[in-house]
């Protein structure tokens, strides 16, 4: 099918989505009622008041489709009081990336230490890591931290024992296993915490300073960095306000998220002003000091693009090539869980819902995703501030899931 007849069938389709009348549908070009497709559905997000703003960009075959910017950098200030004058949100704005953090910085690295032959992903971890050569944890692998079946804690609030990462490493050392060794894909921001130590460990280096040097640098990622207040940034899009909703995890018991035996109440140094340019992952936050494997990247949209950019082409950045295609290969081919190392692969996820073989992607707690899909030389990446609206009623953040589909959707649409 061609790409002429897929747009025609995509403006009889939207005559229906869009409910767009004839005299005006006439003068709408083919690309316009897909820009126009996504506008209703990030600008209705945005006048509802369940999320604050969003930022997204298209690019298909190496070109730029869209780029826009919608509703407000931050719309409420803490508790939850409405602003003023809330800032518009820009393109340029930096986002707290949250779990891209574990593919962007965490997974790229170890794919450079793989590329230089400094580390295989089948050896164990106890080989760099010592706590790991305990008679439950020897057998744990790179591979099963990067695709999350090593068995870990999915989630353990660090910062009520721990105010450094060398406590954070020791800590998840000593903590046992809770599940079976790789029987099942278990989703841990604990096994990527510990990937920032091996990458420590290797390098010599924090885990900051190495992608820096090694990443951010010569990609030319001059937006991406931790902590980005220090380093002098200051348009950056709100997110939370403190942390109500790791409070509620470990506070309310129907969650089922506290640790056996933990006090929750004796911790309690929760922030209570509104976060921008603060990690709002609590352990990446109370404890790594907003440095982590799992969570504390901030970053652009543009920034992103580039790192997504070099992955669809296989290494190669212009006429250098930064990461071999084999290695880029092992990382993007689908495991037993239907994901690849580090990166999400299973076409089941709804921000990629029934994607082409060989697509990748992942998403952040904070509201942001990127989607890459290389059999259509195509990516779209979503960044959503869904936190700044607060908690609902029913102590969740508003799910963005649908809101990623749809937009997927209407991508996918036009361009197949």
């Amino acid at each position: 099918m061609s790409i002429q007849f897929r747009q025609s069938v995509y403006l009889i389709l939207a005559l229906f989505l869009d409910s767009v009348n004839a005299p005006a549908f006439a003068q709408i070009k083919p690309a316009e009622l897909l820009t126009n497709r996504i506008d209703s559905i990030l600008q209705s997000e945005v006048d509802a008041d369940r999320i604050p703003g969003a930022v997204i960009q298209i690019e298909k075959d190496g070109k730029i489709i869209y780029t826009k910017a919608y509703g407000y950098a931050g719309k409420y200030e803490y508790p939850h009081k409405l602003l003023t004058n809330p800032e518009a949100m820009t393109a340029n704005h930096l986002f707290d990336i949250a779990s891209l953090t574990k593919v962007i910085g965490t997974t790229t690295s170890i794919m450079l230490l793989v590329d230089r032959g400094l580390l295989n992903v089948d050896e164990p971890v106890g080989k760099f890591i010592p706590a790991f050569n305990s008679p439950e944890k020897k057998s744990i692998t790179i591979r099963q931290l990067l695709t999350h079946a090593s068995g870990l804690y999915e989630w353990y609030p660090l910062y009520y024992h721990c105010s450094n990462k060398e406590e954070v490493y020791k800590l998840i050392g000593d903590l046992p296993l809770k599940y079976p060794l790789g029987f099942q894909r278990k989703y841990s921001d604990l096994g990527f915490t510990i990937l920032g130590e091996v990458i420590e460990k290797l390098s010599g280096l924090s885990l900051e300073e190495f992608e820096m040097k090694n990443i951010f640098v010569p990609l030319g990622m001059k937006s991406t960095c931790y902590n980005p207040l220090k380093k002098g940034f200051t348009k950056i899009a709100a997110t939370s306000h403190g942390n109500p909703y790791e409070y509620r995890m470990v506070h309310d018991t129907s969650l089922h998220m506290r640790p056996p035996g933990l006090d929750p109440d004796s911790w309690n140094g929760w922030r209570k002003y509104t976060l921008c340019g603060e990690v709002n992952d609590g352990n990446a936050w109370y404890a790594g000091g907003g440095v982590c494997g799992a969570a504390g990247l901030f970053s652009t949209v543009s920034d992103l693009q580039i790192l997504v950019n070099m992955l669809m082409n296989r290494g190669r950045i212009g006429d250098r090539q930064f990461i071999r295609p084999e290695t880029i290969e092992n990382f993007l081919t689908q495991d037993q869980f239907n994901n690849g190392l580090g990166w999400m692969m299973d076409p089941l996820n709804s921000f990629m819902k029934n994607a082409p073989q060989g697509s990748f992607g992942h998403t952040g707690f904070t509201g942001t995703s990127i989607t890459a899909i290389p059999a259509d030389h195509l990516t779209l990446i979503l960044l959503i501030n869904r936190q700044n609206t607060g908690l609902l009623p029913s102590g969740e953040y508003y799910n963005v899931g649908p809101v990623r589909q749809k937009v997927f959707e209407a991508v996918m649409r036009y361009y197949q």
